[in-house]
């Protein structure tokens, strides 16, 4: 058993706020989930699950686990009840904001972005878990309208962080007109069929207000390192047709 490898971010200025974007490497679980797993909604082994959850939980020093069923939606729930890593999750929506320090918000993916919110003063951070179809109801503007709106914010105080995602020149979409609809040409490639995820989440933060040099990206694709992330694009291809999750968290330091 090896300790879950993840990529932190550290928020310009902002020392309060912790950040990490895990990675597949490190955990117990067992292939297709290898090795680990975060999720228990994939199929994998729930001790597998629990054991890894843990693992990450006291190594970031977290006091609570703060996660949603994802539904690709874009319900946010505000100052959620914090739970013990090994619980499985109730809420369903797509985001979760937090003004309580200690509390780890979890965004679950294997293609989708993790956005992290956080506001420049360290007492308020959000999770928004953004696939194409939250792209498509724009939940990365939406989302910062209604933390600020919560919270008593503004958004040129917001800074935002996309983790690991599919990457633009992965993310092919051969039915983008009937996915997308009217208003996302900007953003698709017609040679490779493609679209430009990671651009339409920007352009979304900047037009909700967030100054572009407080938008940052971790350019990494879950497509194509498949050493080191799950992607269910990639697991969709395969035979098995399984895979894992790996999460982003944001915590406010106690």
């Amino acid at each position: 058993m090896a300790a879950i490898a993840f990529f932190p971010f550290l928020f310009p200025n902002i020392p309060g706020v912790g950040c990490v974007f895990t990675s597949r490497r490190g955990g117990v679980s067992e292939p297709p989930h290898d090795t680990a797993n975060l999720s228990f909604e994939v199929g994998d082994d729930p001790a597998a699950v629990r054991q890894n959850r843990r693992l990450l939980h006291d190594r970031l020093g977290l006091s609570g686990w703060c996660e949603c069923r994802q539904v690709h939606g874009d319900a946010i729930h505000f100052d959620p009840s914090p739970a013990e890593p090994e619980t499985e999750p109730t809420l369903e929506g797509d985001g979760l904001a937090t003004a309580t320090p200690g509390m780890g918000l979890i965004v679950k993916t294997a293609d989708c972005q993790p956005l992290i919110l956080a506001h420049r003063a360290g007492r308020h951070v959000a999770a928004l878990h953004v696939g194409w179809r939250g792209n498509k109801l724009d939940f990365p503007g939406s989302g910062v309208a209604r933390f600020c709106e919560r919270y008593s914010l503004s958004p040129a105080d917001i800074l935002a962080v996309r983790g690991p995602s599919l990457g633009p020149s992965a993310s092919q979409f051969v039915n983008f007109d009937t996915d997308f609809g009217p208003g996302f040409e900007a953003y698709r490639d017609r040679v490779t069929q493609t679209a430009d995820l990671w651009r339409m989440t920007r352009d979304q933060l900047r037009a909700a207000g967030i100054p572009a040099h407080q938008i940052y990206g971790l350019d990494l694709c879950t497509l194509t390192h498949a050493d080191t992330f799950f992607s269910y694009r990639r697991a969709c291809a395969s035979p098995v047709k399984a895979t894992g999750r790996q999460v982003g968290v944001v915590w406010i330091k106690g």
